[in-house]
This record gives structure tokens, C-alpha cells and sequence, in this order.
């Protein structure tokens, strides 16, 4: 059992107080200190009904010999004979002279304790330096008294030696070494089962220990079974399949940007480089115009990388009841550059969420619609399974079906998106895909006959309520 040293600080010279600090050594403690006291009582108990038991079969036994030998006359007997472990037995007068007794019990008298006139028996226990007598005094009837001895009481002791379980400290030392062995026995129990239950806790310490940010693809050891330690092990390994995911994720989303502000940072470095090596043969004034375009496409990069992290990190404000279908209808009328946009909404759409942000995934969404039709932009409202699902369909080359996942990641951009919108950073799918996410929605690219067509699902206020009351 290990323990730690606990000093009081300030208190030099105290003394020094120790502590088990392992969680097996704590519990073999307390399973000591509780199975001692709960076993003290029943060693305490059981002391008391075998000495009761002992004793009342003594005083039954030397009764029931008692009453016998006053049927049997005693006083004509001048020496009793018993076959019996009562032994002893002894008819004496009001003043205690042995009129007749065994021969193990001799002429001294058992004892001077007479039974009072309305009970003729009485059961005692008579010490003296030599041993103790468990016996019974029955007192002779009163009518025999009268006829034999003129009314002069008459008494009959019966009892023998007390076994030396109860005459000396015998019963109790062995209860003390049964309640000392049963204490350790507890004590050695809870040591082993709490041992082997933390067994497991100790691998997946170890294992623990050799995980590293570098490397994340290790796992703690899952024990068999349903327990605590078990469905711990399985949700650290769960947390660490999602940590493992989102460190990747932050690296090649690291990789990415790094890639992306690499391209005008370089174009950037390398004409203010010529306008200082070459003054006189480049135009400073179209070199400042061409850096700050690239600034600002840097500016416009830099802007969507915060907002995308802020999605990720930052706990949103608090949502608020928005009406799905007149914030598209209002979205859509906003829309005048590119294609015409004819909108079909539905009343009583009901939705919990943050109005600006919401703006931005809608205006995200017809923008690029609109910058990608040739005639006409469709906007659709339906109700579906607790679900507000908003439909943006284009009619322009659409989409192919291995594209449709990859234009959320960050700064993927396809051709078309390249040609039709040189200036884009590749951040705005991603920024409302992760929007819709911190709504409890889903941002798809669903088949269309024409064009491309995104699916906007966010649950309705309703179902978020039922949901937060589960």
C-alpha cells in the first residue's frame, strides 16, 4: 500500500500525517476500517449468544436434574449419584449445611443464594478463586417443608464448572483472532478485485503517455464489457478519432492557406522587387495599382479564413425566431445582377438561428447561382420531417456528381467558378456549409435535370424545441 507524505505548510515540526493517494490502497483502507467495525459487532453479538446459549443449556440441564432429584426424595439420599455432565449436587438447609451432595461437589456449599418464597427456582453463576459454578436452586415445596422440617426451607443445587470457553477470556480472544482474519481476508479481497479492475486503467495510462500531438493515431486498449472503464476507454477513443480528424483538418487547411496567399504574396514581392532594382523602366503607379489589388484580394482571403475560424471556435450568439420564408423572399429580391430570380416561398417556416449569419449562406447561395444560369434562377420552399428545405436551382452546366462534395472544401474552385469569378477566394461554400452546421442543418448538391441545384435543410423552431425537451 502506498502512501504520501502531507505536511501543513507553515507547520514545521508537526506531525507528519500520511495518506494513501492510490486509489486501490484508499478503497483497501476504508474495506479494512468498515469490515473491522461491522465485524466487531457481530464478534460482539456472537459473544454474547454463545455464552447465553452455553449457559441456558447449563441452567436447563441442572433444572430439569434438580426437579428430578426432588422427586426422587433426596434428602433420604445420603449421596447423590448423576450420570450427567452436572456433576454437581448438593441438598442444604435455610443455613447452608450440606445435608446430602455428590461426590464431585463435597460439603462446602455451592452457594448461599436462596430462591425468594413466590419463585422456587433461580439460576446463578458462583465464582471463586479456583473456578466458577453455572448452577440452579430450587426451592423444596412447602409442604414437604412442613411435614419433614417444620416449615424450614429446604433447597436443592444442581450445576457444574463452567467450560473454560466461558470461565476465562478464551471465546474472547478467539473472537478477536476470527474478527482479525475475516478484517484481512476483506481487506486482501478489495485489494485484489480493485487491482484487477484498474488493470485496464493502467494500460490505457500507458498508452496514454505515448500519444502525442505528432502522432494521434494510437488508441487506448478497450476492455471487454459495459462498465465505466469500458465506455471510458470507447468515448476517449472516439474523442481521440475526432481530434485526430480535426488536427489533420487544421493542417491541410494550414497547407491550403499557406498555398493560396503563397500565389500573391510571391506576385506581390516580385513587382515591388523590380520597381526598387528597376526605377526607371517600371511604372510606379501601375506597380502600386497591381500591389494593391493584390492586397486587397489578400485582404478578401484573410477575411473569409476569420470568419471560416470564427464558425469553428467561436460560440455563436444566441439564436432567435426567423422567418425562413420572408428572409428568402427579401434575399431574393435583393439579387440584380446575373439571372432573374423567381422565388416560390411558404409561410409558417419558424426557424432558431443567428439572421446574419443566415443572410450570408442565402446571398452566398443565389450569387453564384446567379453567376452561373443562363436564363433563370428557381428558389423553392417545402416543409419535410420537422425540416425547413429551401431549393436553389440553376440552369446553367451544373455541377458533375464527384465535384459536388469537393466545392465545400476550403479554396477548392472548379473551372467554371475560376472563369466566371476570378477574383473568389474558394471560401464561400465552406463558410456556409459550416454556418449550416452550427445550425443543426445540412447544406447539399442534389440531382437536378439542369444546372446545378443546392439543398438548404435548418430544423424548424418546433423540432429544436421538442429536441431541447428530450
Amino acid at each position: 500500500m502506498k502512501f504520501q507524505k502531507e505536511e501543513p505548510p507553515g507547520e514545521e515540526g508537526m506531525p507528519v500525517q500520511l495518506r494513501p493517494y492510490s486509489i486501490r490502497a484508499r478503497f483497501t483502507l476504508v474495506t479494512a476500517v468498515l469490515s473491522l467495525i461491522v465485524f466487531t459487532l457481530i464478534g460482539i453479538g456472537l459473544d454474547f449468544a454463545i455464552r447465553i446459549r452455553i449457559q441456558d443449556g447449563i441452567f436447563a440441564e441442572s433444572q430439569r436434574l434438580a426437579t428430578s432429584w426432588i422427586d426422587w426424595q433426596p434428602y433420604a439420599a445420603p449421596q447423590p449419584v448423576t450420570t450427567t455432565r452436572i456433576d454437581l449436587l448438593q441438598f442444604t438447609d435455610s443455613h447452608g449445611r450440606v445435608l446430602a451432595a455428590s461426590r464431585a461437589a463435597g460439603h462446602v456449599p455451592i452457594s448461599t443464594l436462596h430462591p425468594p418464597p413466590d419463585d422456587r427456582i433461580r439460576h446463578g453463576i458462583s465464582c471463586t478463586p479456583e473456578r466458577c459454578v453455572a448452577f440452579t436452586v430450587v426451592r423444596l415445596p412447602l409442604l414437604q417443608t412442613t411435614m419433614l422440617w417444620s416449615g424450614e426451607p429446604h433447597f436443592v443445587y444442581a450445576g457444574m464448572v463452567q467450560p473454560p470457553i466461558l470461565s476465562g477470556h478464551r471465546l474472547e480472544w478467539l473472537t478477536g483472532l476470527g474478527i482479525a482474519l475475516m478484517s484481512a481476508l476483506s481487506a486482501w479481497v478489495a485489494w485484489w478485485v480493485v487491482g484487477r479492475t484498474l488493470r485496464p486503467v493502467a494500460e490505457i495510462r500507458a498508452r496514454t503517455a505515448e500519444i502525442t500531438v505528432s502522432d494521434l493515431s494510437l488508441r487506448l486498449p478497450q476492455p471487454p464489457g459495459r462498465d465505466e472503464i469500458a465506455q471510458l476507454a470507447r468515448t476517449t477513443n472516439r474523442t481521440l478519432a475526432r481530434l485526430e480528424e480535426a488536427v489533420n483538418q487544421q493542417r491541410q487547411f494550414a497547407s491550403v492557406v499557406s498555398h493560396e496567399l503563397r500565389t500573391p504574396v510571391s506576385a506581390l514581392y516580385t513587382r515591388l522587387e523590380e520597381a526598387v532594382l528597376y526605377p526607371d523602366e517600371v511604372d510606379l503607379r501601375e506597380t502600386v495599382a497591381a500591389a494593391l489589388s493584390t492586397t486587397e484580394r489578400m485582404h478578401a482571403i484573410i477575411n473569409d479564413i476569420l470568419v471560416l475560424a470564427r464558425i469553428r471556435t467561436v460560440i455563436p450568439a444566441p439564436p432567435e425566431p426567423i422567418d425562413l420564408g420572408a428572409l428568402v423572399a427579401e434575399e431574393s429580391a435583393g439579387q440584380v445582377n446575373g439571372a432573374p430570380v423567381r422565388t416560390r416561398t411558404a409561410a409558417g417556416l419558424i426557424i432558431l438561428g443567428n439572421r446574419i449569419q443566415l443572410i450570408g449562406v442565402l446571398n452566398n447561395l443565389l450569387v453564384n447561382a446567379c453567376r452561373h444560369a443562363q436564363t433563370t434562377v428557381d428558389v423553392s420552399m417545402a416543409r419535410a420531417g420537422g425540416y425547413a428545405v429551401v431549393n436553389v436551382v440553376d440552369d446553367g452546366a451544373g455541377i458533375a456528381p464527384e465535384d459536388r462534395e469537393r466545392v465545400f472544401e476550403p479554396f477548392v474552385r472548379l473551372a467554371d467558378g475560376r472563369r466566371l469569378d476570378p477574383g473568389g477566394s474558394g471560401l464561400g461554400l465552406a463558410i456556409c456549409r459550416g454556418i449550416v452546421s452550427a445550425h443543426h442543418g445540412t447544406l447539399s448538391i442534389e440531382d437536378s435535370p439542369r444546372g446545378a441545384r443546392f439543398v438548404l435543410r435548418l430544423p424548424l423552431m418546433e423540432t429544436n424545441r421538442s429536441t431541447a425537451h428530450v
